[in-house]
């Protein structure tokens, strides 16, 4: 049989949708159906290896998670990466197909939406249930005639729509009725009801308001969720990243990550911002680095493009004086081919930070693949021999003349290969490896050691590790969800 799709739409971007399909897959789980999760078409920089080394958006990693499916590239057959203001790498099925801008892109639609279709097919066949997500609005009017990711896929699949609406934005019933009168009517049939997100207060306060969606549009509103806090899940995008960020109390450990205006799977550091006595934040000028412990220059979608703004904005030289005072300083991704020396890019050859004896050449090819290992021995007193885990995602390729490695990576069969590279005086390292701090061995070493560095005392974490948070916080969204919509009314949605 072919599975049932339901869809969550929302009126804007960050309204909510992929945590709620994400609370719906682990709702539907729980109760013993074969799930999965779909978006096909996602644009997010901050994306994820699956399994057999294809690249989807984080967020749909997330959802495969909690429906407790390994992640596909069928649930992404399309991301959208951006490298600029007016263009995007396209990632089809897992596979970089080019950097097209807006209108070249939109011409790919014929080509692009049958391979769409056939992801939605096959995940179908799978599955019992399938909870669809869409991208931005629906009812953008300079974009509708291009959709493949909002009520095409509807159409398609015949699937009911529940409109999300983000009360925190401010003009949530003017978005959840102005997204109404903007649809087509074959695309109104297919709205089941509405869910008002993110809601902070005295919910009898907008009586009045749903009483008036009701009355004007002839559909309910679902239910209304309150704003979670203290939730640590991934995020598609750096839209994700306003507000983020802890003032340091007396004996935390500072942490400073560099927030690039092309930054990429800033998801590394949600481990991180879960620890007791951890301050991170993101930070854009060389005063943010006073009085942090420890900083991480971060992946890159565009690392020359990036490293240019680093040296416009005097951060080159705020990271050398950090490194030159003994202070940890790592990058990840293209933040680790920015530390080296060089990094050549076609017949362009730009000088890195210098602070790694590494150099870097870009390639047409795109290396995604999940890893395993171990740290090596003596980087900033952290024992070698330690599991890690985590993936790689890049375009670059480095060739380390010195220093020693910071992980030794299983080469599945070959034996352990060094990976990253590490300085051999001072504190400054690099690795390819995203994901690091998920494993719960590694990040606590890594903590005690910068601590250590920093002259603070220990302080033993006392918290559940990061999985059995993610799972938790999980479960928080779908037991939510049942509480304030309702299993039997989502049951009647999905025709169960």
């Amino acid at each position: 049989m072919t599975a049932r799709v339901l869809m969550v739409q929302g009126t804007s971007s960050s309204a909510g949708k992929s945590l709620i399909v994400a609370g719906l897959c682990r709702l539907y789980a729980r109760r013993g159906f074969r799930v999965a999760p779909f978006k096909s078409q996602n644009m997010a920089l901050n994306s994820y290896a699956t399994p057999d080394g294809r690249e989807i958006g984080r967020a749909q990693a997330l959802q495969a998670e909690a429906a407790g499916v390994p992640p596909h590239v069928d649930m992404n057959p399309i991301l959208l990466k951006p490298t600029g203001e007016a263009g995007s790498q396209v990632v089809l099925l897992g596979r970089p197909l080019g950097v097209y801008k807006p209108a070249n892109y939109y011409a790919l639609k014929e080509k692009l939406w049958p391979l769409a279709a056939a992801a939605l097919d096959r995940i179908r066949a799978g599955a019992d249930l399938v909870f669809a997500e869409g991208a931005g609005s629906p009812a953008e009017i300079n974009l509708r005639p291009h959709d493949i990711a909002n009520m095409e896929v509807a159409l398609y699949a015949g699937a009911s729509v529940l409109l999300v609406g983000d009360i925190e934005r401010g003009g949530v019933f003017a978005s959840l009725l102005g997204t109404m009168e903007l649809l087509a009517e074959r695309e109104r049939e297919l709205v089941a009801g509405f869910v008002v997100n993110k809601f902070r207060g005295d919910e009898e306060l907008l009586r009045p308001g749903l009483a008036l969606i009701g009355a004007r549009t002839g559909r309910p509103v679902l239910g209304v969720l309150p704003y979670l806090h203290d939730l640590h899940l991934d995020e598609e995008d750096s839209v994700g990243l306003s507000g983020r960020g802890k003032v340091p109390a007396p004996g935390d450990l500072a942490v400073a990550v560099i927030r690039l205006p092309r930054i990429s799977n800033y998801t590394d550091f949600l481990p991180l911002e879960t620890e007791n006595g951890v301050a991170l934040c993101y930070v854009d000028r060389p005063q943010g680095l006073d009085g942090a412990h420890a900083v991480i220059l971060p992946g890159s979608k565009e690392t020359l493009a990036d490293l240019a703004w680093l040296r416009r904005r005097g951060l080159d030289r705020a990271l050398r004086d950090f490194a030159a005072r003994g202070k940890p300083l790592l990058g990840i991704c293209g933040g680790f081919q920015m530390l080296g020396r060089t990094i050549r890019e076609g017949g362009q050859t730009v000088a890195g930070l210098g602070l790694l004896p590494v150099r870097t050449r870009f390639a047409p090819e795109k290396r995604t693949v999940q890893v395993r290992g171990v740290t090596a021995e003596g980087v900033w007193g952290i024992p070698g021999g330690l599991s890690v885990r985590g993936y790689e995602i890049h375009r670059g390729f480095s060739e380390v003349c010195g220093g020693r490695p910071c992980f030794l990576l299983d080469g599945q069969g070959t034996g352990l290969a060094p990976e990253g590279c590490a300085a051999e005086e001072g504190y400054v390292a690099g690795t390819y490896l995203h994901g690091c701090f998920d494993s719960d061995t590694y990040r606590t070493q890594w903590i005690a050691a910068v601590r250590r560095l920093a002259g603070l005392p220990a302080r033993p974490s006392e918290q559940p590790g990061f999985a059995a948070r993610r799972q938790r916080d999980l479960d928080r969204i779908a037991d939510l969800l049942a509480e304030r919509i309702g299993v039997e009314r989502l049951d009647g949605i999905l025709g169960l």
